[in-house]
């Protein structure tokens, strides 16, 4: 098995601050201002991106060691299901290539083989970047809809260092990675976008979602190539969730190979001021990042968070609220 890693090193990277951009494809957006409250994030040149692809050969994706969820407290289930304060966006699944859809053989309450195949096998992929010191890590992510068509949605801890507010480098998405191919190629990333709370809270895991632009590949963006998942901020919680990543244990394949796990959100009770939102069933490293969905069906469903959090039998998931919502669009917009 793959050793697991938690980063605290300093990066060389400078964090900057973001401007407004548009408004997602399936709401109204409020008129834009010169800067969305708790926007962060890191810009990559041209010529780092290049880098970057050349830079991540197949020994050094082996190598790569996958980054632990982060830690929680105990944890207690609450009955019960709310709603999210602010407004209610959904912005639906964009189709991909052909990718048969057959669904899981078997309720997946523990991490299980994705074969299921449809859309999620085409917008879940691995992420791979560097710290300062050379270290190589590996996460999850997978494909949102966006104005841009260029999207996903990770962990912040798989962006930047919550120590020093620097975001990480030779930062690319592999869509569909199986066993070290890269059947849709390697997509770069040209920026990072975290909410500046995840920072100045030194790694709260409510805020610890991000997003990442990536680059186009031979002249098409990157949900273009594989499509994209839907994404909703504001949503109903409580529901039966799925949720997909690449678990570094023996079990979950090494890292190779997509994972599934499902089951009905309860909230997370046992740790102080939490609003995170969790199932039986627990991923484990490398699963960081990668996407929980409700409304899945057919392969296809709705992002509502991304793996976070940890505790015992139990992984959890920041909501995608307000924040989240303006870092997506400017996220969008770039």
């Amino acid at each position: 098995m793959r050793r697991v890693a938690t980063l605290f090193s300093a990066l060389t990277l400078a964090t900057l601050g973001w401007t407004a951009g548009t408004t997602a494809h399936a709401a109204p957006a409020p008129s834009p201002s010169p800067f969305v409250r708790g926007a962060a994030g890191t810009s990559v040149s041209t010529e780092e991106q290049r880098a970057a692809v050349r830079f991540w050969t197949t020994e050094r994706l082996r190598a790569a060691q996958d980054v632990t969820t982060l830690p929680a407290a105990r944890t207690a289930k609450v009955v019960g299901a709310a709603p999210t304060t602010g407004e209610r966006v959904a912005v639906p699944p964009l189709p991909g290539p052909a990718a048969p859809a057959s669904g899981p053989s078997t309720r997946a309450t523990s991490p299980t083989a994705w074969t299921g195949g449809g859309l999620i096998s085409t917008t879940a992929g691995k992420v791979f970047f560097q710290n300062a010191s050379g270290g190589t890590f590996a996460c999850s992510a997978t494909v949102a809809n966006s104005d841009n068509r260029s999207v996903v949605l990770t962990a912040g801890h798989c962006t930047v260092d919550a120590a020093t507010g620097t975001g990480y480098r030779n930062w690319v998405f592999i869509p569909g990675y199986n066993n070290g191919n890269r059947p849709y190629g390697t997509f770069s990333a040209r920026g990072l976008f975290w909410d500046s709370q995840y920072v100045s809270t030194r790694g709260n895991a409510n805020w610890d979602y991000a997003f990442a632009v990536m680059n186009t590949l031979n002249g098409r963006t990157l949900a273009d190539t594989v499509g994209a998942q839907g994404i909703a901020f504001n949503s109903q919680t409580g529901r039966h969730v799925h949720s997909f990543g690449y678990g570094g244990s023996a079990a979950e394949g090494n890292g190779e190979r997509l994972n599934h796990c499902e089951g009905n959100e309860f909230a997370d009770a046992g740790r102080p001021g939490s609003t995170m939102w969790g199932i039986d069933c627990v991923q484990t490293g490398g699963s960081s990042g990668g996407g929980f969905l409700a409304d899945f069906s057919g392969g296809g469903g709705y992002l509502i968070g991304n793996i976070s959090v940890s505790a015992g039998a139990n992984e959890y998931h920041p909501t995608l609220g307000n924040e989240a919502l303006g870092l997506y669009r400017q996220a969008g917009a770039a």
